[in-house]
């Protein structure tokens, strides 16, 4: 049976620093990538976090992740950015594309940023945090490879496409919408993998388009493209919303992909061997271009209380907005944390090769 393994939050951050530093990253941009990991573990978001460091040290060593890249900006106007990631990592090209944006939203009250030519880039909500962290609000949108079906598709065409919108509050915590334009991200079908689990009829289709349980089946198909693939929000076809999940994710393709003259839908990991070709959409809001900071703030705690009030469903809790689940679980992690002994393996078996280990805490 499958265990959880606890560790330090700073030493697994310290471990996947080292790791990517030894495979050729700088220390800053290993830290940053490491950062952005780590905080998805953190916030339980497993499918995002440090289980994706063999994927990226197997990026760097195809070819895929190229470090050596030059970022460079193509077009930039006052409130605008294009930006060309040249297969860079993609933690460091949004990361340093965000510090853009909220330089030139404080100077000039919103910055709106496509990028282009970059690689995955861990959880949105990653960035936008970045904007509420100035006390302005963020935008973080990605495409991604293709694993969603269209509705009324069989085969998978467009990504998982995140979509994540923050605002800052003031007493209550900030709203941080973090959320797939699929039912689930892959990540969340991986995992089940690992332990073996069925998942839901809802999250995904087998090779011929039909509902199915079997997590290993789908992503073996997803591997080889043989069909079938993850659901959009909504699920199957129409009757509860499908289209409208479908019809968010070529969204972010539009505003990632096609805005910046990048690549959308299958053309994203297009190519084997070759830069994932990514696309990215990143913005910041400057609450002072609007009512300003301080009344913004007072009226998402007024509303955040409104929803946390509203009469309870039978047999239910709680009332959440967006975002506070995910910090109460940062909070609850900031210094130990577990994750599965399978990625804790795996971490320890990448580390070796350069003598790095991560240590259990008993």
């Amino acid at each position: 049976m499958a265990r959880r393994i606890k560790v330090e939050t700073n030493k697994l951050e310290d471990f996947v620093t080292d790791v990517l530093q030894k495979h050729g990253m700088t220390a800053t941009d290993a830290l940053v990538t490491a950062e952005v990991m780590v905080s998805a573990d953190k916030r339980g978001i497993e499918s995002h976090g440090v289980a994706r460091l063999k994927r990226y040290v197997d990026g760097i060593k195809s070819g895929i992740i190229r470090l050596d890249a030059k970022i460079e900006t193509i077009v930039e106007t006052p409130v605008t950015l294009l930006v060309d990631g040249g297969g860079h990592m993609g933690q460091v090209v949004a990361f340093r594309t965000m510090k853009r944006c909220i330089e030139k939203a404080r100077k000039n009250f919103v910055c709106l940023a496509t990028v282009r030519n970059s690689n995955h880039y861990g959880i949105a909500g990653y960035y936008t945090q970045m904007a509420l962290d100035e006390g302005m609000i963020g935008i973080s949108l990605t495409n991604s490879a293709p694993l969603v079906v269209p509705t009324f598709a069989r085969d998978a065409v467009i990504g998982t496409n995140p979509i994540s919108f923050g605002v800052p509050a003031g007493m209550e915590m900030d709203f941080l919408l973090d959320m797939a334009t699929s039912t689930v991200p892959r990540g969340k079908l991986e995992v089940a993998a690992r332990k073996g689990e069925d998942i839901p009829e809802t999250w995904a289709t087998d090779e011929a388009g039909h509902p199915t349980t079997d997590a290993k089946r789908v992503l073996d198909n997803l591997a080889v493209r043989a069909g079938g693939g993850l659901l959009p929000v909504g699920g199957v076809g129409m009757l509860h919303g499908g289209h409208k999940g479908y019809g968010l994710g070529v969204l972010v393709d539009i505003l990632s992909g096609v805005l910046s003259d990048g690549a959308v839908g299958l053309d994203v990991y297009g190519k084997k061997g070759q830069p994932a070709e990514v696309a990215h959409f990143l913005g910041v809001i400057n609450p002072d271009g609007f009512a300003g900071e301080d009344a913004i703030r007072k009226k998402m705690d007024y509303y955040a209380k409104m929803l946390k009030r509203s009469a309870l469903a039978n047999g239910e809790e709680r009332v959440f907005v967006a975002g506070e689940k995910e910090y109460e679980n940062a909070e609850a992690n900031d210094q130990y944390l577990t994750i599965q002994d399978k990625v804790f393996e795996i971490l320890n078996g990448i580390g070796n090769e350069f003598n790095i280990i991560l240590e259990e805490v008993e």
